[in-house]
């Protein structure tokens, strides 16, 4: 499947209204360029070393109002450490989709997943999400085969380096993880 993939129309047109969201076509001019630096290996170094420390802080601050990636639907991830049962937090770019939020544990082509990818495995039942200043309990599952590849060109219209970083990510398929809602 190449980065042209195109999502259906249908697809794109039902998730217009989802606040922060915007397919390919409707990004602007500096949505591509910061796609474009987030693609590369010292964006994604920021994108995973240093902004999440700061929306980590900033995102509860301004209940949602504020954040790095400036007009990118960004959620807080609330899990606990695989090993320590620690509380974990940790900001993410999700994909609005049918009532559900869609994140990518791509860690910017890293060979090995990210830290809370194995969080949500190891405790699955104990996730919450804070999106726009509001705390949502949430039940997790990763999507595999047809549904990982239909998920996977919806993710891509909203952001479209994932497809660089699987190239990057060599030996690993970068698992795509819904968080539905309870209740």
């Amino acid at each position: 499947m190449g980065a042209s993939a195109r999502v259906p129309r249908t697809l794109v047109r039902s998730r217009a209204v989802q606040p922060g969201y915007r397919a390919q076509t409707e990004k602007s001019r500096y949505d591509k360029l910061a796609q474009a630096f987030a693609r590369t290996r010292l964006g994604g170094w920021l994108f995973i070393r240093v902004f999440p420390a700061i929306d980590k802080r900033l995102i509860p601050l301004t209940r949602g109002r504020l954040m790095v990636a400036v007009g990118q639907p960004i959620l807080l991830l609330h899990t606990r450490g695989a090993k320590s049962g620690e509380p974990r937090t940790t900001p993410l770019l999700y994909t609005p989709h049918d009532g559900r939020y869609l994140v990518v544990a791509s860690k910017a082509g890293a060979t090995h997943h990210p830290a809370w990818y194995h969080n949500l495995r190891a405790h699955p039942d104990d996730v919450k999400i804070d999106v726009r200043g509001k705390r949502i309990a949430v039940r997790v599952h990763e999507a595999e085969a047809a549904e990982r590849e239909q998920l996977w060109r919806v993710v891509n219209d909203n952001y479209d380096g994932y497809e660089v970083y699987q190239h990057r990510a060599t030996g690993r398929t970068i698992p795509v993880i819904v968080l539905e809602p309870l209740g």
